[in-house]
């Protein structure tokens, strides 16, 4: 059993070596154990490739301005383990989450004993249903990886959220947008409204075809709600949501007036299904809105800027918004990423950009190595950093601008080594 944190730490940790185990069996043999906690939850389910963050910190503020106790499930965490796991915007207290591990350990030993050993993000999310149960009262649960199989496909939701597809974890997932909508699909519950961005076609075909079948309501961006976008300056946007509201955001870059868009309609859907919501205070929400690492600004002198663009499409639209906020600066980018993602494709949309673009890796199974790099680099001239923290002690030039970006888990490692040194 657990005396603290650190001691949980290290024993979920230990759990790493299992690797990424697609499927539920485990799942709901662990949540039977404990008592099946997901049956007592209220709770949004979230997927999608990119802006899953963003629509999930939307929706939270505007629940939390409406008097609602929120839990949020979100990964990587920017924390440590106690992030996973977030009450009313604030990381779930230590003391809390070694009394739930205690409480879960029984359940973990015996599912080890059968050969079955639940993986540590399967015990995390546990660990988050059983105190959602007891604790929150409207939880929003982002998907790990896909939907279908994913570990958090567990419960019914209140509605589910399908932010947007585009090709990632083609391992897992597969190569077409059609393969990766039918997993990301697999959220959708029976009688369940769904709301998905805007997509292609064939993707949203896919998902059309499992809301019929499960005779789930379907709200599509652009089809049932719109968004346009009216002004942008002094560190915010402006855009038109459903033809006559007006909204303030103050995160930037068009990807978040589209996640902003969908997590209002979210808002306002369960106001139909009868939650107390009101349309004043979630505007207001949505205005103050912000997530770290997402367009971050954890720097000042020289600026230092983080987001969190680890696929193509991230990047293209991560792109998008440096060339509009940053056009007329001097720009340098440093750049990890996870070996199975499209290094190549990203780096295409990238290089052309940048005065600079420096490569490093971070200590993480799934990291790109130096020698993955140096093919890159070698065909396209860039910079090696084997060590990016002395990467980021070289951050000095004033009239520069820094970007960093590549991985959601280095950009939280990134984020703290900043923080830390304030």
């Amino acid at each position: 059993m657990f005396q603290n944190l650190q001691q949980a730490e290290v024993f979920l940790s230990a759990r790493k070596s299992l690797g990424i185990k697609p499927g539920l069996e485990r799942m709901r043999a662990l949540l039977e154990k404990a008592g099946n906690p997901e049956k007592n939850i209220r709770a949004v389910h979230i997927a999608g490739t990119n802006g899953k963050g963003s629509t999930v910190q939307f929706m939270n503020d505007a629940l939390l301005a409406n008097g609602y106790q929120t839990g949020v499930f979100t990964s990587p965490s920017p924390e440590g383990l106690p992030g996973y796991i977030r009450h009313n915007n604030s990381a779930v207290r230590e003391d809390i989450l070694v009394e739930l591990c205690n409480q879960l350990y029984p359940a973990i030993k015996q599912l080890d004993r059968y050969g079955d050993s639940p993986t540590e993000f399967e015990i995390i999310t546990v660990l988050a249903f059983i105190y959602f149960s007891k604790n929150v009262d409207i939880a929003l649960i982002e998907a790990g990886m896909g939907g279908r199989l994913d570990t958090t496909n567990c419960f019914d939701p209140l509605l589910s959220i399908i932010t947007n597809v585009s090709i990632d974890h083609k391992q897992f997932l597969g190569t077409t947008a059609s393969e990766i909508a039918y997993h990301k699909a697999g959220i959708i519950k029976r009688n369940s409204p769904v709301i998905t961005g805007e997509m292609s076609r064939d993707a949203f075909t896919e998902i059309e075809k499992e809301a019929a079948f499960l005779c789930a309501p379907l709200y599509q961006a652009g089809r049932d709600f719109t968004y346009h976008k009216t002004d942008a300056g002094n560190g915010c946007q402006q855009f038109i949501w459903n033809g006559k509201l007006p909204l303030e955001i103050s995160m930037l870059g068009e990807h978040q007036i589209k996640n902003a868009a969908v997590a209002f309609r979210a808002v306002t859907l369960l106001k139909e299904l009868g939650h107390q919501i009101n349309i004043g205070l979630t505007a207001k929400a949505f205005s103050q809105t912000r997530l770290p690492g997402r367009f971050e600004i954890i720097r000042k002198n020289p600026e230092v800027i983080l987001d969190g663009a680890h696929n193509a499409k991230g990047m293209e639209a991560f792109i998008e918004t440096v060339l509009t906020a940053y056009e007329d600066r001097k720009r340098h980018l440093i750049f990890a990423v996870f070996k199975d993602k499209e290094m190549k494709e990203m780096l295409e949309y990238a290089v052309p950009h940048f005065a600079s673009v420096t490569l490093t890796v971070f200590n993480h199974p799934r990291s790109a190595s130096l020698e993955d790099l140096r093919y890159l680099a070698e065909k396209k001239n860039l910079f090696l950093a084997e060590n990016w923290q002395e990467a980021m002690r070289k951050l000095t030039d004033d009239h520069s601008v820094y970007f960093v970006t590549g991985s959601l888990e280095f950009i939280s490692r990134v984020r703290k080594y900043f923080t830390n040194d304030k």
